[in-house]
């Protein structure tokens, strides 16, 4: 069986992602190896591997930097959908985009007040979002501390995908405090706002 090596240590988000998905179009079987330096690439090219309905194993290396192996050809299994636990489907193809813990300008503390009540109230309406996207400053959202976790466990416990940018959490200091949904890259993210039928920027 084909193995092929992917060494992309060293580059930026969305890059490790973006080239293994060109390098698995490319095989017929075998298995694609991507050499990455971090822990946010795994798991971006482990999501990148779900979504397109293959395996993905992942390990830690002797210098410090991890392996990542994704199945390629044959028939893909498809992407089981995300699970509800709290009835029936209601969620739309709206992508909620959020970039900062305020809503609006001019006072930051009732800016606060108003994106914690924003995101209740998305929690009540009739027909949901498919996914919540957290970048920049709306990664404070998602992370350990945040106000709004309780609400967006609830979104998460319904359907909605909830996903924050991980060169954001990196950036802000947050790896390792994400405390609701998934990590996710610019790739993705252009990916997910480029297929929405709905877009909304609180």
């Amino acid at each position: 069986m084909e193995q092929k090596i992917l060494d992309v240590r060293g580059e930026a988000c969305p890059l490790p992602v973006v080239k293994a998905s060109k390098a698995l179009d490319g095989m017929k079987e075998g298995t694609l190896r991507v050499l990455v330096d971090n822990e946010i690439a795994v798991q971006n090219l482990s999501r990148m591997a779900a979504g397109r309905g293959r395996k993905a194993v992942s390990a830690k290396t002797a210098d410090g930097g991890f392996t990542v192996d994704i199945e390629a050809g044959g028939a893909a299994q498809p992407a089981a959908a995300p699970e509800t636990a709290c009835g029936p489907d209601r969620r739309g193809n709206c992508v909620i985009a959020v970039d900062t813990d305020r809503m609006g300008r001019g006072s930051d503390e009732l800016g606060g007040l108003l994106m914690k009540s924003y995101l209740y109230a998305v929690t009540q309406l009739e027909q949901l979002p498919r996914t919540m996207l957290f970048y920049n400053g709306g990664a404070h959202l998602t992370t350990e501390g945040s106000a709004s976790l309780e609400d967006l466990r609830t979104l998460e416990a319904q359907g909605v995908e909830i996903l924050t940018c991980g060169t954001c959490l990196n950036y802000y200091g947050l790896s390792d405090k994400l405390a609701v949904g998934g990590v996710t890259n610019m790739y993705s993210i252009a990916q997910t706002l480029a297929g929405a039928d709905k877009i909304v920027k609180p």
